[in-house]
């Protein structure tokens, strides 16, 4: 092998860390109906596609010199009008995530004050001291939010492999294979596809790649196969021991709940009986969602200071936040439990960005460069698939969000 370990490792680690999050606690809700060989199916897919699409960016970024942003590749090869409406895409992404993560994050709290206590918090009040915690971190410098990231990825590691293990001694076959049902129907499986796609988000973070590894596009596309792998791999286990203890019509009553974190956590820890594994999973959900909230909140963050030109004096940055977090706080006041529709609202837009863009900027580099140097697995076929996979998502959205689509419950 050729490649050099440290570079790989650390691509590795920034692609797994960037698509891993939050989004994965809604996946066992969002399987529900299909169930789990469809999901599974389902997941191969979206790994497949979104692999296929981030390895289109790398060839359009390795046709730029190192440090030219998505949105200077999208603006320089299809023009203004394209850069705007890839830039309102990212914005509904990260707006819409953050909202969600507040609406997590509260329900989180709620449920697992609840369960050690006996009396329920107001959710409000959970909420809200979820994300004015986090937004100080954000308010105060981007060096803040990483050291406190790297305590809180610390963290999410050791109680994901934790409650991961521990949920799969109380695994059941005859509930993963849905034993007494009919083992899933493939028609819920429409609906899914745009959370699914969320779970694997991180393609703003190749350009950086090629920033700081240079013009390496064997160290890249190593980084990129080997990170969606880690992030598919535990995915597919956090699937399996979900599916393995809730079963599918146990799930119905956490859909009627709101389908928020909190209450998959309850129907959780109904089925384990075990105090500390339900501790460690919740914990790790709430890390989890943190840690998206800083990632999504601190791109967001800096996007609107350089929108709005907010200095970066205290007066500026507060500005800034009020900006950046007031809309989707509120929203999770509000709305208290939208974090399922939310993850599949940002699929939505993500379809847009992260597949339709890349299928684009590929051909018109294709088109303008012709193919030099590293070019996208594929072949051909690449470019239509990707189109084709970005409209499919868009389309099956839209169906569902308009109920021409069923949701099981």
């Amino acid at each position: 092998m050729n490649f050099r370990l440290p570079p790989v490792l650390g691509g590795t680690t920034l692609v797994a860390g960037t698509a891993i999050g939050a989004g994965m606690l809604a996946l066992p809700m969002a399987s529900a109906g299909m169930w789990f060989y469809w999901s599974t199916a389902l997941m191969l897919v979206s790994w497949f596609v979104m692999l296929r699409s981030s390895q289109a960016l790398l060839e359009v970024s390795l046709h730029f010199e190192p440090g030219h942003s998505f949105h200077t590749m999208v603006r320089d090869l299809l023009g203004p009008k394209w850069s705007f409406a890839n830039g309102c895409a990212v914005t509904f992404v990260l707006y819409t995530l953050i909202y969600a993560y507040v609406s997590g994050g509260g329900s989180i709290i709620e449920q697992s004050i609840t369960s050690i206590t006996g009396n329920a918090p107001p959710r409000l009040l959970a909420s809200l001291v979820f994300a004015l915690l986090l937004t100080t971190f954000i308010w105060w410098s981007s060096k803040a939010v990483d050291r406190f990231s790297i305590l809180l990825v610390g963290g999410m590691v050791i109680t994901y492999l934790f409650s991961i293990s521990g949920m799969a001694t109380h695994l059941r076959i005859d509930t993963l294979m849905d034993s007494n049902g009919n083992g899933g129907e493939m028609i819920f499986l429409w609906g899914a596809v745009s959370t699914y796609l969320t779970s694997f988000c991180f393609h703003a973070s190749v350009p950086s790649l090629v920033k700081y590894m240079g013009k390496e596009p064997r160290t890249i596309n190593a980084s990129l196969r080997y990170g969606t792998v880690v992030a598919l791999v535990c995915y597919m286990s956090w699937l399996t021991v979900a599916d393995g203890n809730i079963s599918r019509e146990d799930f119905k009553a956490v859909i009627a709940a709101g389908g928020n974190v909190g209450d998959l956590m309850a129907a959780t820890g109904n089925n384990l009986g075990s105090f500390l594994i339900l501790r460690m999973l919740e914990s790790f959900s709430l890390l989890a969602v943190a840690t998206s909230f800083l990632g999504a909140g601190l791109g967001l963050f800096d996007y609107i200071a350089d929108l709005c030109k907010f200095d970066d004096t205290n007066w500026g940055r507060t500005k800034t936040l009020l900006v950046t977090f007031a809309p989707p706080i509120l929203g999770g006041i509000i709305w208290p439990d939208g974090f399922l529709p939310a993850i599949g609202w940002a699929g939505l837009a993500s379809a847009f960005w992260a597949v339709i863009i890349p299928a684009l900027l590929l051909a018109a580099a294709r088109n303008q460069f012709g193919k030099t140097g590293y070019v996208t697995p594929g072949g051909r076929l690449t470019i239509p698939m990707l189109l084709f996979y970005g409209c499919f998502v868009a389309i099956c959205h839209t169906l569902f969000v308009f109920n021409l689509l069923p949701m099981y419950h």
